[in-house]
């Protein structure tokens, strides 16, 4: 089978990186298996020259600044299959028997910690974190693999077509990694993590804020497949465009290229534009159609007179139906606020005074409950220091939830005391 340059290319540069990458793995072959078996390398026991290399190469990570360094997904699972440690081998690859793992793993810690067996505690909780983390690194390497397809396969392919095909491949790896994210039920997680602030911080608010990262990674993926098919057809229509006039000018030598706009007899497939609009003018150098013109010209003043005079009396009537209608808030507003002020006249004659909202049942006030106890407060908040003195403002409260501290006023009381 024939292989192009631009193939013989890719496979050499995959070569040497290739090689590259595993003398790497194998030069640092004891603090690999040392991260593996205690599940993290302590970054001040590796040169930066050697962490460098070792994260650019996708061997190792770091989840944040108060984590050690980790292997990724795939080198634990390639040390995995070596050594046959069928313990912690992933041989589930959907999410689904991932979550199921999850589930399994939160049961057994919790069944730890009732047994008060510390040690099978502390293994249960790294395995518990070592799945999140795996559930999460596959998701990351899916979408690796789906920027090195859009930044290196779809260079390499020769022609359009498997460019397209391409294409439909990582639309439909998008569709199952969507599809895969939808299974991650947040609330369940939440249920299982119950009141252990440690299983919410693994399997809540890590989790979540990587899920969130990767549906972000997702839409820009999507967004650049979305552009280069675009890009794609374009050039496809274009190649057969070209395609198509080499082969008829092949089949028709003798045929010449010429100005259709001369022809008598167009093809149907060229004779698809608009027709032309003759431009019209007013011809005012004759004098037999001078009183016409002056008919026409007439009349359009009229037509224009009778349009601008409706424009203003629509203005007008909007403008006093508009003014109208700010008179009557206004004075709303106006007897609201007396109101207000009748009700602390009579907080300074009553000697035991009853409460804002008892006022307004008393009095039959048509105010609703929610304004009225506004305009007492603000009305408060209005007097002069010297005046507040003298009142007293007590507010019937009640807590919305347990859970905040959010309180809705419920009645509002003054009392006056004499000077």
């Amino acid at each position: 089978m024939a292989v192009s340059d631009d193939d013989k290319q890719h496979l050499s540069s995959l070569f040497d990186v290739g090689v590259e990458r595993l003398k790497l793995i194998g030069d640092n072959g004891k603090l690999l298996m040392q991260g593996y078996l205690t599940g993290g390398i302590d970054p001040a026991s590796v040169s930066e020259r050697t962490l460098k290399k070792l994260i650019n190469a996708r061997v190792l990570y770091q989840p944040d600044a108060s984590h050690e360094l980790k292997l990724r997904h795939p080198v634990t699972q390639l040390i995995a299959a070596l050594v046959t440690d069928e313990s912690r081998r992933a041989i589930h690859a959907d999410i689904a028997d991932k979550l199921v793992s999850i589930r399994g793993f939160v049961e057994a810690l919790r069944e730890a910690q009732r047994l008060g067996d510390s040690l099978r505690l502390d293994s249960q909780m790294l395995r518990l974190d070592e799945a999140v983390y795996d559930l999460a690194a596959q998701f990351e390497e899916a979408i690796f693999s789906l920027w090195h397809r859009l930044n290196s396969n779809f260079g390499f392919v020769s022609n359009l077509s498997d460019k397209i095909r391409e294409n439909s491949r990582a639309q439909q790896q998008i569709k199952r990694l969507i599809d895969g994210l939808s299974l991650i039920d947040f609330a369940e997680l939440i249920e299982l993590a119950e009141g252990n602030p440690t299983l919410r911080k693994i399997l809540v608010s890590r989790l979540q804020q990587q899920m969130s990262a990767h549906h972000g990674s997702l839409l820009e993926v999507q967004k650049r497949l979305v552009e280069l098919m675009t890009r794609f057809r374009q050039q496809q229509e274009r190649s057969l465009l070209v395609l198509n006039m080499a082969g008829f000018l092949r089949e028709h030598p003798g045929f010449m290229v010429g100005d259709y706009s001369y022809r008598s007899q167009v093809p149907a497939l060229v004779n698809c534009a608009a027709p032309i609009v003759p431009a019209a003018a007013v011809a005012l150098d004759k004098q037999q159609q001078q009183p016409e013109l002056a008919h026409l010209v007439h009349s359009l003043y009229r037509e224009q007179a009778i349009k601008a005079n409706t424009d203003v009396l629509s203005v007008t009537a909007d403008a006093v139906k508009t003014s109208a209608q700010q008179q009557v808030v206004e004075a709303r507003q106006q007897q609201l606020k007396e109101d207000a002020m009748r009700y602390f006249i009579y907080v300074c004659e009553v000697a035991q005074p009853i409460s804002a909202l008892a006022f307004l049942t008393e009095q039959q006030l048509d105010w609703p409950p929610e304004a009225w106890l506004f305009q007492i407060l603000a009305e408060y908040n209005a007097l002069p220091r010297h005046e507040q003195k003298l009142f007293t403002l007590s507010r019937d409260e009640r807590q919305i939830s347990k859970f905040n501290h959010v309180y809705i006023i419920e009645d509002l009381a003054v009392r006056y005391y004499a000077a």
